[in-house]
């Protein structure tokens, strides 16, 4: 059973709002979500290069549309292996800089198998990263550093991100992800 575009992004928003949201790893996140300012674009057929050229799409959508923060490019099918996936997210940061785009939008990168470099595969920590979907997130550094200016101690974020994580264990990261999965919309 193929999955549609619309399950795909019911089950990303789940994500967005237990995880991500939920376990607070993103404080600024919340504010996207109420402003309806996230962009979701479903790529279930792609190769590398359509996937960079998406990328360059999306910055330059980005550009037109002042009224979207964020978007979350997601690859259902594709980059299932975390090795492949971290060279697109390399590829897609190298071209954001090749086309202009330093110091205007950042990427930030989520996978199902992500582990953070030199931590064990079942670390719960690894779960701040750990999405439904191989995916790249495209965000505006302006909104980035305003929403930055105004949180006491952004640079303690990953630490306490860890120590959550942690601290609630293996199995509770698991399942919370796993029960996104869950969301089928009707």
């Amino acid at each position: 059973m193929s999955m549609t575009e619309t399950t795909i992004i019911a089950q990303t928003i789940q994500w967005i709002q237990s995880v991500v949201i939920g376990c607070n790893f993103c404080p600024f996140a919340a504010k996207a979500v109420l402003k309806k300012s996230i962009r979701y674009v479903v790529l279930s057929e792609v190769s590398l290069e359509t996937a960079l050229e998406a990328v360059v799409e999306e910055l330059r959508h980005l550009d037109r549309t002042e009224d979207i923060e964020t978007t979350l490019i997601i690859f259902p099918n594709h980059f299932a292996d975390f090795e492949d996936y971290l060279d697109l997210a390399g590829l897609a940061e190298d071209l954001s800089i090749e086309q202009g785009y330093e110091g205007v939008y950042q990427i930030a990168s989520f996978h199902p198998e992500y582990c953070f470099a030199g931590a064990d595969e079942n670390d719960p920590a690894n779960y701040t990263n750990r999405s439904p979907y191989p995916m790249l997130h495209l965000l505006r550094e302006d909104s980035i550093s305003k929403a930055v200016d105004h949180y006491i101690d952004p640079e303690g974020i990953p630490e306490r991100n860890i120590a959550f994580a942690q601290g609630k264990g293996l199995q509770y990261m698991q399942g919370l992800r796993a029960a996104c999965l869950e969301i089928v919309p009707k």
